[in-house]
This record gives C-alpha cells, sequence and structure tokens, in this order.
C-alpha cells in the first residue's frame, strides 16, 4: 500500500490490524533495501511493539489520527529516544539518544509506527546521498543513477513503496531535489514551523523538518501532525495548529502565478518542458501565469556555501570524540580530537569544516561571512517583493534530471550547483515544495517546484492538489 490515509482508515474501521500492515512493511523493506540501501536502522522490535498499541486501542474505539498505525520512516539525523541515530556518519555511528526529537514525539502521539531510520548524506552534506559512511543510496527508478540528497534515503523508500510517508530536512534543498529525483511530493515548510528540537542540524539557520509522501493528502496530513509551535525551539513560530488536509477541499484563492523565467532558462529541455507543462495546467484552470526576476538569486549558491560552511564550521566543533561521539585514543587530548576527527568524519564533512573555518578567520569574515549575510538579505527581499504581487511562484527543482552515482561526486563545485534552484527558499525561510511532473525518456522522473509567502504551505498544498489530478 502506497496511500497513508487509505492504510489509517482501513487500521481505524478494523479491515487490517497494524501488525500485519508492519510486518508485511518490514519484510517489504528488507527485501527491497539490499538494493537500494535507503535504510540504515530498521526498528523491526520497536515498530511491533507499538503496532500492537494501536491494535489494543482500535478495538477501544480510540483512533488517535487518520495515520494512527500507519509506517513512517525518520531520516537519520533526527533524533529517537533508544534508536541508533548516526547522521550517517562514523562518528556517530553508535550514539543512541536519550531522548525525541518534537517531530518524533508527535509523530508517535498521532500513532504513525516508526519502522526505521532513513539514509543520507553525512551530516546531510551533500546532494547525492553518497558521503554516507553506510554507503550509497541507489535511485529505485534506475539502480545506477543517485536519488539525490541529502534525504535521499527518505525519499527513495517512499517512491520505492517501502513506506507510505516519511520525515526529512531541508537544509538548502535536502527535501526537495531528492524528492524531484525520485518522483514524490516533498515540502520544505517556512522557517520555524515545524520544530527543529532533536534535528542534528549543521546549518540551524535554514534547516526544517518537513514531509516526503507520494501524494499531496498524504503530505498534507503528516504535516498536520508535525507542524506547531514548540518551546524547545527558540525560533518556532507562535501560531495554532492547523489542519492542513481539511483545507485541501477550500478555495486556494490563487489567481497570479509568477514563472521564474530565468530559472528556466538555465535548465535542461526536459526540465524546461516539465515546468512548462505545469504551466500550461495552471492557466488550464482560468489562473494566469506571468513572468517574473529574482535577480538577487543568481547569488543564492555562493552565498548559502559561504553560510552553510561557516555555520558547519562552528556547528561541527562538539564532535570531538570527548563525550557522546565515537573515540579514538591519542597521546593527548588534542590528539584525542584530531584522531577522532580524523577517522570519524567523512572527506565532505572535513572539506566544509575547512572551508568555514577560513570563513569565520580573522580578516576573512568581513570579506566574506558578512558579505554573504547582505546578499542573503536581498534574495529575502527579492521574494518579498515579487510575492507581494503574485501568489504562488512556480520554476524547475533541480536543472537537470537525476545524475549517475559517481559522475560528479569528485567535482565539489558541479554538485553544490545542482542544489541552484532550491537554496533561494531557505535563505529566504519561505514554504517550497516539489511536485512531480513526469519523466525523461529513458524513465527518470523530473520535478517541478512551488514556491509560496510565509506561512502559504495551505495554499501551497491546494495548488499542488489541483495539480495532482492531471499527473
Amino acid at each position: 500500500m502506497r496511500n497513508a490515509l487509505e492504510i489509517g482508515e482501513k487500521i481505524a474501521c478494523g479491515d487490517v490490524k497494524a501488525v500485519d500492515i508492519v510486518e508485511s512493511t518490514i519484510k517489504r523493506i528488507e527485501q527491497t533495501n539490499k538494493d537500494l540501501n535507503a535504510f540504515i536502522t530498521i526498528t523491526y522490535e520497536e515498530a511491533l511493539k507499538q503496532a500492537e498499541v494501536i491494535d489494543r486501542e482500535v478495538k477501544e474505539g480510540i483512533i488517535r489520527s487518520p495515520l494512527s498505525g500507519v509506517p513512517v520512516a525518520i531520516k537519520d539525523n533526527i533524533c529517537t529516544k533508544g534508536i541508533r541515530t548516526t547522521t550517517a556518519s562514523k562518528i556517530l555511528s553508535e550514539y543512541y539518544p536519550p531522548y525525541d526529537a518534537t517531530v518524533v514525539r508527535r509523530v508517535k502521539e498521532a500513532g504513525l509506527v516508526i519502522v526505521g531510520k532513513t539514509n543520507q548524506d553525512e551530516f546531510a552534506m551533500g546532494s547525492s546521498s553518497e558521503t554516507s559512511y553506510f554507503g550509497v543510496v541507489h535511485n529505485p527508478h534506475n539502480l545506477d543513477y543517485c536519488p539525490g540528497g541529502s534525504s535521499g534515503g527518505s525519499c527513495a523508500c517512499v517512491s520505492a513503496g517501502m513506506v507510505p510517508v516519511a520525515l526529512a530536512s531541508d537544509c538548502g534543498g535536502s527535501i526537495r531535489q531528492p524528492s524531484a529525483f525520485c518522483g514524490v511530493y516533498g515540502l520544505k515548510p517556512t522557517y520555524g514551523l515545524v520544530s527543529r528540537y532533536g534535528l542534528i542540524s549543521f546549518i540551524p539557520s535554514t534547516d526544517q523538518i518537513g514531509p516526503v509522501a507520494n501524494n499531496v493528502e498524504d503530505l498534507s496530513a503528516l504535516l498536520t501532525i508535525i507542524a506547531g509551535y514548540d518551546e524547545k525551539d527558540a525560533n518556532s513560530i507562535k501560531v495554532g495548529r492547523i489542519d492542513y488536509l481539511s483545507s485541501l477541499g477550500g478555495d486556494s484563492e490563487v489567481k497570479k502565478v509568477g514563472l521564474i523565467r530565468e530559472w528556466l532558462e538555465s535548465s535542461t529541455p526536459e526540465v524546461r518542458g516539465a515546468v512548462e507543462g505545469v504551466c500550461e495546467k495552471i492557466e488550464g484552470v482560468g489562473i494566469e501565469v506571468v513572468d517574473v526576476e529574482l535577480p538577487y538569486t543568481k547569488y543564492a549558491v555562493a552565498t548559502y556555501r559561504l553560510l552553510a560552511d561557516a555555520e558547519a564550521s562552528s556547528n561541527m566543533a562538539r564532535y570531538d570524540g570527548m563525550n557522546f561521539t565515537r573515540r579514538v585514543e591519542g597521546d593527548d587530548l588534542k590528539g584525542v580530537y584530531m584522531a577522532s576527527r580524523g577517522e570519524g568524519l567523512g572527506d565532505e564533512v572535513k572539506r566544509r569544516v575547512l572551508i568555514g573555518t577560513f570563513i569565520l578567520s580573522h580578516g576573512y569574515k568581513e570579506r566574506y561571512y558578512w558579505k554573504a549575510m547582505g546578499a542573503r538579505v536581498h534574495i529575502r527581499r527579492d521574494f518579498e517583493e515579487v510575492l507581494s504581487e503574485v501568489d504562488l511562484l512556480v520554476g524547475p527543482t533541480t536543472p537537470t534530471p537525476p545524475f549517475k552515482i559517481g559522475d560528479i561526486i569528485d567535482d565539489p563545485l558541479a554538485m553544490y550547483l545542482a542544489d541552484v534552484f532550491v537554496v533561494p527558499a531557505n535563505l529566504a525561510g519561505i514554504p517550497a515544495m516539489n511536485i512531480p511532473a513526469g519523466f525523461t525518456d529513458d524513465g527518470l522522473p523530473l520535478g517541478v517546484q512551488l514556491i509560496g509567502s510565509p506561512l502559504d504551505e495551505a495554499r501551497l498544498l491546494s495548488v499542488a492538489k489541483m495539480l495532482e489530478g492531471g499527473r
């Protein structure tokens, strides 16, 4: 079953037991994961215990939510109490958090059953899911191709039908880019809408946890569960809980959509065709599509790289082999630090930490970091000005279709440019989502991105639902 709400309804009606769903899900994961490597940890025993509780509650007439009893996968940089959480890194390969992330607590309270932790780029630093200590993740549409990153495992397992829904994180496109490459729906919420408490983040100023699903209704149902204010996150927005699933049936009130023309012009023909096809559908329901310009977004990748690496340099300092991380002995304290980090961190993580340290060093912080902060302000203003004239934006999620595993892993610049259309929304802190938009002649998925104003998730989801019917 690929539809989470249908599974939840069958469990609630007593047509099927949550235990049976979990057992079949785990079996499917064990069979499929041999090829995809989408999961790092499979939580068979914990999942069965959760499912047994749900089945008892159903007998008593207790239904926690429309997704009660539904299997869910969690990206491995989101803390799960007593379940290994590695961020796909050797240095955290044996870390068992003593607490649940807020989103994990909320999905548990809603009755979803956690069946495993998904593979990713190490510490979410990557765009192809090739930097994991636990091996490369493969695209379910073609095993020779990467699934995107950093949330490749979450998107691949949903695309392959291993689970109906998953949680992932998006600091610079890490939900939307792999969603496009895997042909699924993925949403990066407004910064602060979903709690980051318990997220092992390397760039807290842009990171957000979001849902991944095969359809808009499931995506909306999961967002409804995880969104909302959390006092444990200092940047959490004080907004009430919103039922995004119910809002799908209302009028989106979208009259005008802005097409980001300069992004389209720097995309491959297949990607351009996918975006143009979506625009035709939008116009087909009476919504005007107009060209818009975002002049400062051409600096987004450089801006993001400077800020991300600077924050990585600071945030990665805690992984030193002394407390909760893997430890390698040395002659003295400095030796322990160097040996633990040298052996425990991968090449891409080391590269970003070193670059970030340079950016923040004396004489260079003013030259690079503060200029990047200024550019970020201009990028945010670009979006504010354009979104004051149109209801939402449409453009490509990625400039190209999925690329082959190994093709650009040794070319950092090419890898960073794979995120050229997704990092702007992170820098601006606004919601954005990928919608599947067909396939290339070779059968590889294509994605189109919808971008909205802050806290405009309901409108994005409503438009995505409208477009879904024409897929």
